[in-house]
Order: structure tokens, then C-alpha cells, then sequence
């Protein structure tokens, strides 16, 4: 049985992301979607509970996947649930420079391959920071987000970008 793993923060999970996740069930027999706190990233919008929440929603038609938590070195954590390989989106050259590096880095610690999933050319402009900064200032990101997602940044945010 191949197991994937798809880490990141998801903070908060964009359309992106989920169409990453949905493109890597349909390749492998289970996919672990491994939720971090990025520490190089500034404090998380929601939780590390709230976005495993919303992952198990938005991700909840999909039979082979399963949410986790998880910190310390991502290869440690494959290790300890038996992961084959590690899947990333790649939007742009940009991203692929940084995560070849971490790729090159888990195979050397660890054997482990990562596989990089192009992504679709309709969400190769998303980032979850450019989705929590347009909600933070009011900006509509419906299109962007799943509709639970949008929901729970209007619920954050208020319509007119006022923290509640």
C-alpha cells in the first residue's frame, strides 16, 4: 500500500491546496494531509485544531485520506506512519527552488522521494497568505477558498475586514 503525505500549514486551506490533495488520492492508497505550523511563518489565523477541522470537511469526499498533526522534522513523521513519499504543489519556479532544496534534504535524511504536482494553472496565483491578507482588508475570497473556508474567514474578519 503507497502512502503520500501532503504537509503544510493550510492556514487556511485555499482551493489550491485541495485540488493538490484530491490530485494525489487519485495516485496513491492513502494520503496523510500533515498539518504544521510553518515556524518560519508569523502566528497561524486559525489553530492547528480549526484547520484540521476544515481539512476534514472540505476533504471529506474523498475515502483514502486522512488528517494529521504534526511537528518536528517532516521525515520523522513519515517515518512513523510508513510514508512512501511526499507530495508537493508547485506554483512557480520560485516555489520549486526552496522545495528542491527541502526535498533534497528529507531524501538525504531519510531515503524518502517527493513527488511535485504542478498546480492548476486557475490557482497558480493562491497563497494562503494572499487569502488571509484580501479577507483581513474585506476583499471577497469566495472563488479562492472552499465555502466553509470563506464562512469561517468572514466569521474572523467581519465583512469590512474588522477582526471580531
Amino acid at each position: 500500500m503507497a502512502i503520500a503525505l501532503c504537509p503544510g500549514s493550510f492556514d487556511p486551506v485555499t482551493n489550491g491546496h485541495v485540488d493538490i490533495i484530491e490530485r494525489t488520492a487519485r495516485h496513491f492508497d492513502e494520503v496523510i494531509v500533515a498539518v504544521i505550523r510553518n515556524p518560519q511563518k508569523s502566528q497561524s489565523l486559525f489553530t492547528l485544531e480549526e484547520r484540521q477541522e476544515m481539512l476534514r470537511e472540505v476533504c471529506g469526499h474523498l475515502s483514502n485520506i486522512r488528517i494529521e498533526y504534526f511537528k518536528g522534522l517532516l521525515v520523522d513523521f513519515a517515518a512513523e506512519h510508513g510514508a512512501d513519499a511526499i507530495v508537493k504543489g508547485l506554483r512557480a519556479v520560485s516555489d520549486f527552488d526552496y522545495e528542491l532544496q527541502m526535498a533534497q534534504m528529507n531524501q538525504r535524511l531519510s531515503g524518502i522521494d517527493t513527488f511535485f504536482i504542478s498546480t492548476s494553472p486557475q490557482y497558480s496565483f493562491l497563497s494562503s497568505s494572499l487569502v488571509r491578507e484580501v479577507a483581513r482588508f474585506g476583499g471577497d475570497v469566495s472563488s479562492m477558498v472552499p465555502a466553509l473556508v470563506a464562512k469561517r474567514l468572514e466569521e474572523r474578519f467581519g465583512r469590512a475586514g474588522e477582526p471580531r
